[in-house]
């Protein structure tokens, strides 16, 4: 059986807001050029889910990390 990561658990580890995420997860997945793989596992008005250790998670991960200025 597959593994399955949600945004709900991946803000939990990397104690961040849903709401932000979720605002940062969908201007991510509008640029398909910098982000091909979290466009494809895009699917509208589902929950924001991929499977773990998927590139799709990994530009999710890269997407959501704390910006460091």
């Amino acid at each position: 059986m597959t593994d399955i990561i949600t945004l709900k658990a991946l803000c939990e580890e990397l104690k961040i807001d849903p709401r932000e995420a979720r605002e940062r997860l969908r201007a991510a997945a509008s640029d398909a050029k910098a982000n091909p793989e979290l466009v494809k596992a895009r699917k509208p008005r589902t929950p924001w889910q991929w499977v773990k250790g998927a590139d799709a998670e990994k530009e999710a991960r890269k997407v959501l990390a704390p910006q460091s200025d």
